[in-house]
């Protein structure tokens, strides 16, 4: 059955001139099938240079906004509408309003994990891997909001030396990760390197060897002689880690760090979504130019 499912899936990419596109916390079998497995912007930009005419992605739903942004011309598939991002509902583009109002000389910088419409009301996107250089970019002096992530916002605060006004948000999977449990962890394995994400608490990344995305700690697992690393960040990755690098240990740091909205797409909602051409993602284009000026000013700058 299986493989008469895959069997269907690629035939229907063929006649739909259609990608897949994973995000590094799917499951395996989705990351299996995908053409491209990565961090939720590298693959909108990836699929903005393709020449398919649909995109199925398989994140969660800010994701797939995200490639609505950027790819306009393309009809972008979201296999299961219930695959949300508890942090990108924590703001909303009104509330980001409210607060600019009461900061009007302020530059908003806003962390891709949120809604098109919450970009659109922002100055300028980062992303886990470069939110510290978009932090530096802004001149001096200037009043920053960061949202919609708290803990990447403390740990861009403590690294930058700027003042942030930090928007209360949290990533309900990173937060799962305890001090305690890259203790325990480094008690077991002793000698192993830790990498955390930064949307991890700030007594998780005290402890890290290393702060990365998620895209910077498969890049460290490959080019690094460690043979044991302790991994802070949403256990998916641990799919993709272990697969490309089969003769090192990754040990996560804590079984309970899962986001079960990544973990809602499965082969028969690809299966369904390529058949049907839905559900579709598609942004206004008012909040489209809006949402993308944020995105390409970062870009201009990292």
């Amino acid at each position: 059955m299986d493989n008469e499912l895959l069997g269907r899936i690629n035939e229907l990419k063929r006649e739909r001139n259609a990608i897949i596109l994973a995000h590094n916390y799917q499951l395996g079998e989705i990351q299996d099938i995908a053409d491209l497995v990565g961090d939720s912007l590298e693959l909108s930009r990836s699929a903005s240079r393709s020449d398919a005419d649909v995109v199925v992605f398989c994140g969660v739903y800010f994701m797939a906004e995200t490639a609505s942004i950027l790819c306009p011309d393309k009809v972008v598939l979201f296999p299961n509408l219930d695959a949300g991002c508890p942090l990108a509902d924590m703001i909303t583009a009104e509330s980001l309003r409210e607060e600019k109002e009461k900061h009007p000389d302020r530059t908003v910088v806003c962390y891709v994990n949120s809604p098109a419409e919450v970009k659109a009301e922002s100055d300028i996107c980062c992303t886990s891997a470069n939110a510290i250089k978009v932090v530096e970019s802004i001149p001096e002096g200037r009043e920053i909001i960061f949202v919609p992530d708290y803990n990447l916002g403390h740990y861009v605060a403590t690294r930058t030396g700027r003042k942030l006004k930090l928007w209360p948000g949290y990533c309900p999977s990173h937060i799962r990760i305890k001090a305690e449990d890259i203790l325990r962890e480094k008690e077991v394995h002793r000698g192993a390197r830790v990498m955390v994400h930064p949307e991890c608490v700030g007594e998780v990344i005290a402890l890290a060897d290393e702060v990365l995305s998620t895209s910077g700690m498969l890049q460290y697992a490959l080019a690094s002689d460690e043979r044991e690393i302790i991994v802070g960040t949403e256990i998916g990755i641990i799919y993709r880690l272990r697969k490309e690098n089969p003769k090192k240990m990754f040990i996560p740091a804590s079984e309970q760090a899962i986001c079960p909205t990544m973990k809602l797409i499965t082969l028969e909602d690809v299966l369904w979504a390529l058949e049907d051409m839905a559900p579709e993602v598609r942004v206004s284009e008012e909040v489209r130019i809006r949402a993308r000026a944020s995105v390409d000013r970062m870009l201009e700058i990292v």
